[in-house]
């Protein structure tokens, strides 16, 4: 991305808020309408934000309004679940659609009427063929298809048999509603596509009324021209259905003709965005639920204690384009990262405990050190945090025989301890097994606060908790969740990683930690940002990683920059 590309997307321009502004000035339109039109047939994930942020940022930044509208056609794959899910992400992302939430099947009649209309002017008839014959003769991307041999009805019979279809009189998969367009078209969409077809399911929202339903395209663009849309937003896969979204408006009385533009949807690398997919990963037990952080969704990632407010600050920084690209997974960490830094307070935890024991400091006493909340945040005030004879420090700061350049703990080196005190290793204690399980140490008392008067320095600081005032926890330490950066929705389950997840049972936290809501974010120093998950008893917290201290991305990002790419 070149640094102009760069400039103009941070000022928030992007091709399709160009087409706003002109359509604005000309008059076209004298407010702006968009609309934010998921089914209800699963949990939206980090694809659906991007969608998300657009229309409802887009209605924001004009003073327009967009629509919350559920394309609600299939019932037997839509759940209030499904429903109450949407609405809860759709509001934690930070985005209100007011009193304008719709239905698709708040248009059920109308759509029926126009239907009929469809069928009284020769544009639409019923089939007979079954689904097998329908895709047989429809013909390829280079071979045109076949007129159907009951395309030729007439208008009298196939009003007689729609009507018959709507009263029940035939199973499922007896007969279809197609639109007269033209087998020979070069779209696929074109060619004779279906409108309505037999379902006998009761459907969420209108119960039995119906047991013929229509098809996504028919009821999209309709559903759009109802609600008077302006700008309808879709994904580039529906830059196809263009041309179908456009013959149906021009060929029934609408109120309105919206005009569909398509953008690039979000890929990330590492993910998989199918909602088939998402699905089988849930019902396959390959995930603990909609809602396990290892999952793309929104309830997934506000589970991992991401805060929208990250996710909205990547969808800008990602953009909007007109070709498809795949995100490096990095950039969203970033973003997170990014955010977490400034408002979350700072905490010590031990995920691998190993004790220490200081030899010279007096049995039985122990001593209050004030730690700050926040390092650039004077307002976020200190804490007390109790330091005494024996603690936890990382099992990984410490190394029996360590190479030249490792700097914490070994036998003979000091090091600081964070806010306390510089301390040596003297002995290490094993089990028998062989195994250390605890380090006997000193403690130079002139160094209250972790700095020597006599300014001699120390190369590692160390994090640490009182052994006995530190409370047990349970952390949860999450990794992609498939092996591969573009993993093959065909063959996912082979491509999940068993080491996505690690549970550390035994970490050791400070007292501090155990005031935390459910998602609320804290830095454990040196470790990452995590938040404590609705799991967590009074007796056992359990915590989940959000994202690690490190960046990557931001180091490559401006490599990319340099690079003019």
């Amino acid at each position: 991305m070149s640094v102009a590309e760069n400039i103009a997307r941070e000022a928030g321009q992007d091709f399709i808020r160009d087409i706003v502004r002109a359509d604005l000035a000309s008059g076209q339109h004298k407010t702006v309408v968009t609309r934010f039109p998921p089914e209800p047939n699963g949990y939206l994930h980090i694809g659906h934000a991007k969608s998300i942020c657009l229309n409802f940022g887009i209605a924001e930044e004009f003073d327009g309004h967009c629509n919350l509208r559920y394309d609600d056609t299939n019932p037997t794959k839509e759940d209030q679940e499904y429903i109450d899910a949407i609405e809860r992400d759709v509001r934690w992302l930070g985005f209100d659609w007011g009193s304008h939430l719709y239905h698709a099947s708040d248009y059920f009649e109308q759509l029926y009427a126009w239907a009929e209309e469809l069928i009284r002017a020769g544009e639409a008839y019923i089939d007979d063929q079954s689904q097998e014959q329908m895709r047989a003769t429809r013909g390829t991307l280079t071979e045109p298809g076949t007129n159907s041999p009951f395309r030729e009805r007439s208008v009298e019979e196939n009003l007689d048999l729609f009507r018959r279809m709507r009263a029940g009189e035939f199973p499922n998969g007896a007969r279809v509603l197609r639109a007269k367009i033209d087998m020979t078209s070069g779209n696929i969409n074109l060619r004779d596509p279906v409108l309505y077809r037999i379902l006998h399911a009761e459907h969420p929202r209108t119960g039995k009324a119906w047991c013929i339903y229509p098809s996504y395209d028919f009821a999209h663009g309709q559903s759009d021209a109802i609600e008077r849309i302006t700008h309808s937003l879709c994904t580039l896969e529906f830059e196809d259905h263009r041309p179908l979204y456009n013959w149906l408006l021009d060929n029934l009385p609408v109120p309105s003709h919206p005009h569909q533009y398509e953008f690039a949807r979000l890929n990330l690398t590492h993910t998989i965005l199918s909602k088939r997919v998402l699905t089988e990963l849930v019902r396959g037990g390959h995930v603990s639920g909609w809602d396990d952080p290892r999952m793309p969704t929104l309830a997934g990632l506000r589970r991992r204690g991401v805060p929208p407010a990250a996710i909205r600050e990547f969808v800008k920084r990602i953009g909007v384009a007109k070709a498809n690209s795949v995100v490096d997974a990095a950039m969203l960490d970033f973003a997170i990262r990014e955010h977490l830094n400034k408002i979350a307070q700072r905490r010590m935890a031990v995920l691998r405990p190993l004790k220490v024991v200081i030899e010279n400091y007096p049995e039985g006493k122990s001593e209050d050190l004030e730690a700050v909340n926040h390092p650039d945040d004077a307002a976020a005030g200190t804490r007390h945090i109790r330091f005494g004879r024996e603690f936890y420090v990382e099992r990984d700061d410490f190394m029996e025989n360590p190479p030249k350049k490792f700097f914490r703990l070994s036998p003979g080196a000091e090091v600081r301890l964070r806010y306390a005190y510089f301390i040596t290793c003297r002995e290490v204690v094993k089990n028998g097994a062989g195994e250390v399980v605890e380090l006997r140490c000193v403690y130079d008392p002139a160094t209250k606060g972790g700095n020597a008067p006599d300014g001699r320095k120390v190369k590692a600081t160390l994090h640490w908790v009182s052994a006995r005032d530190s409370l047990p926890a349970e952390v949860r330490l999450y990794n992609p969740l498939f092996t591969r950066p573009d993993p093959d929705p065909g063959n996912f389950a082979a491509q999940v990683d068993p080491n996505a997840l690690e549970v550390l049972a035994d970490a050791r936290v400070e007292p501090a930690l155990a005031e935390l809501k459910p998602g609320e974010a804290v830095q454990f120093e040196r470790q990452g940002y995590f938040c404590l998950d609705p799991d967590s008893a009074a007796k056992r917290l359990v915590f989940n990683r959000t994202v690690g201290l490190r960046d990557t991305w931001a180091k490559v990002s401006v490599a990319k920059v340099a690079a003019g790419s």
